[in-house]
C-alpha cells in the first residue's frame, strides 16, 4: 500500500493552519493530552495518517530531546504539506499560547491563576480526551496477548521508575521484546509515507543542530551581547531536555534566576500562567523572554527554545521512515507501538488523573465529558468550553 499524505499549495497550508490553530486554542493538559487531541483531530476525524504511522511518529519523538507533542505536530505538518506545512503546523499550535503568555508577562504579572476553577475544569477535559485516545490506540496497536504484555511492561516500568530517561529505556527494551517475539512476522500492511524531505537535507538539519549547540556558547563569550546570551540559554535548554515540558523548568530556572535576569517570584508567576494556557509548556519561554526584553524577547525566546526540536524532527524523519519499513525491524516497531500505549496509560494516571480527579464529583464530570466526546461525538471545542464552565461551577459545590 502507498499513501501520499503530501498536499501542496495554499489550500493545504491554510487547512493545516486552521486545524493546528484550533488545537493550539483548545489543547490543555500537557504533552500526553496533546497527543490525545492530535489523535482525535488528525487521525480519527481527518485521517491524515494511519494509526501505525502515528504511533511510529510518537515513538520517534519520545526518543528525541525537546517537546514531544510539538515535534509530533511538526511531523504531521511535514508529511501533509512539506517543510512549509511543518512550519505552519508549528505556528498554529504554538503561537496562541505564546501570545497569551507575552500578554501575561506585560500586564498580568503576579496574578494568581493556579487555583482557578476553570483551569481545574480544563484538566478534567484532558482526562476525557486522553482516555478516548488510549482506547482507540490500544485497539489497533495491542490486538494480541504478546503486545498487551509489552504494553503492561511499559505501563509498570514508566510508573515505578520515573526519571527523565525512563521512557527511552522502556521503548528500547520493548523494541527488543518485539524483535524477539515477532521476528518471524510476515505482516506487510504498513502504509508508505511520502516525505518531501531528502536525506541530504536531513543531514544538513542535524549538522546545524549540533553546530548551534556548540558554537552559541562560544559566540556568547566573545561577543557579550545580551540577545546572543538569551538565544544560547533557551536553545541549550531546548536541546538537552528529555521527558517533556516540566523537565525544562529547572534548566530555565538555573539559567535566568541566579544570574539576575529575573526574580524567582517573576519566574513562579510565569509558571502559573503557563499552566493556564493551552499548547506546549515550552511556550513558558515566551513569558520569560517578554519579562526580560519585552515582546521582542518573547518571540526570540520562543524561536530559540523550539528551534532544536524543529531541526531534530526534520533531520530524523527521512531515516525513520526508511527504518520503519525495513522487514528486519518491523517486529521491533510492533513492540515499540505497544509500549507507546503503555506509556500513555501511565501518563494518563500520573500526572493527568492524579492532578485532575480529586473528588467523586470530578470523576462524574469527567464521565459526562467523555460521553459527550465518545458517544455523542460533539466537537472538541464544545468539550473544552463545557469543561471550563463546569470547572468554575464545581468550585461552588
Amino acid at each position: 500500500m502507498k499513501q501520499n499524505n503530501e498536499k501542496s499549495g495554499f489550500k493545504a497550508l491554510l487547512e493545516i493552519l486552521l486545524v493546528s490553530t484550533k488545537l493550539g486554542l483548545t489543547s490543555f493538559g500537557g504533552p500526553i493530552a496533546h497527543l490525545g487531541y492530535f489523535h482525535n483531530e488528525y487521525i480519527r476525524r481527518r485521517k491524515w495518517m494511519d494509526e501505525k504511522s502515528y504511533a511510529d511518529l510518537v515513538a520517534l519523538c519520545q526518543f528525541l530531546p525537546g517537546p514531544a507533542s510539538s515535534q509530533v505536530g511538526i511531523g504531521i505538518g511535514v508529511m501533509r504539506a512539506g517543510i512549509l506545512g511543518g512550519i505552519v503546523s508549528f505556528i498554529g499550535f504554538t503561537f496562541p499560547s505564546v501570545i497569551a503568555l507575552i500578554i501575561f508577562a506585560i500586564i498580568l504579572q503576579g496574578l494568581d491563576v493556579g487555583n482557578a476553577g476553570w483551569i481545574h475544569g480544563l484538566k478534567i477535559v484532558a482526562v476525557a480526551v486522553v482516555a478516548h485516545a488510549i482506547l482507540g490506540m490500544a485497539k489497533n496497536l495491542t490486538p494480541d496477548l504478546k503486545r498487551k504484555a509489552i504494553a503492561l511492561f511499559a505501563l509498570v516500568g514508566t510508573l515505578l521508575w520515573q526519571t527523565a530517561f525512563t521512557q527511552i529505556g522502556v521503548i528500547v527494551i520493548s523494541a527488543i521484546f518485539g524483535f524477539l517475539l515477532y521476528r518471524q512476522n510476515n505482516e506487510n500492511n504498513d502504509v508508505e509515507i511520502h516525505l518531501p524531505i531528502s536525506k541530504g537535507f536531513a543531514v544538513i538539519c542535524l549538522i546545524l543542530f549540533f553546530c548551534l549547540l556548540f558554537l552559541l556558547p562560544i559566540l556568547r563569550e566573545i561577543t557579550s551581547l545580551n540577545w546572543i546570551a538569551m538565544f544560547d540559554s533557551f536553545y541549550r535548554s531546548g536541546s538537552l531536555v528529555f521527558g517533556g515540558g516540566h523537565v525544562v523548568l529547572p534548566l530555565l530556572e538555573r539559567e535566568f534566576v541566579p544570574t539576575g535576569w529575573l526574580s524567582k517570584d517573576e519566574f513562579l508567576a510565569g509558571y502559573g500562567a503557563a499552566q493556564a494556557v493551552p499548547g506546549p509548556l515550552f511556550t513558558f519561554a515566551a513569558y520569560l523572554g517578554a519579562v526580560m526584553n519585552g515582546w521582542q524577547g518573547g518571540l526570540l525566546a520562543t524561536i530559540a527554545i523550539f528551534l532544536p526540536a524543529f531541526l531534530l524532527i526534520l533531520g530524523a524523519l527521512p531515516f525513520w521512515d526508511s527504518l520503519r519499513r525495513n522487514p528486519k525491524i518491523k517486529g521491533a516497531l510492533m513492540g515499540v507501538n505497544a509500549a507507546v500505549v503503555g506509556i500513555l496509560i501511565a501518563a494518563f494516571y500520573q500526572p493527568i488523573w492524579t492532578s485532575s480527579i480529586l473528588a467523586p464529583i470530578d470523576f462524574a464530570f469527567a464521565a459526562i465529558l467523555f460521553s459527550m466526546l465518545v458517544f455523542w461525538k460533539l466537537p472538541p471545542w464544545i468539550i473544552v468550553v463545557t469543561g471550563a464552565i463546569g470547572g468554575s461551577l464545581l468550585t461552588y459545590l
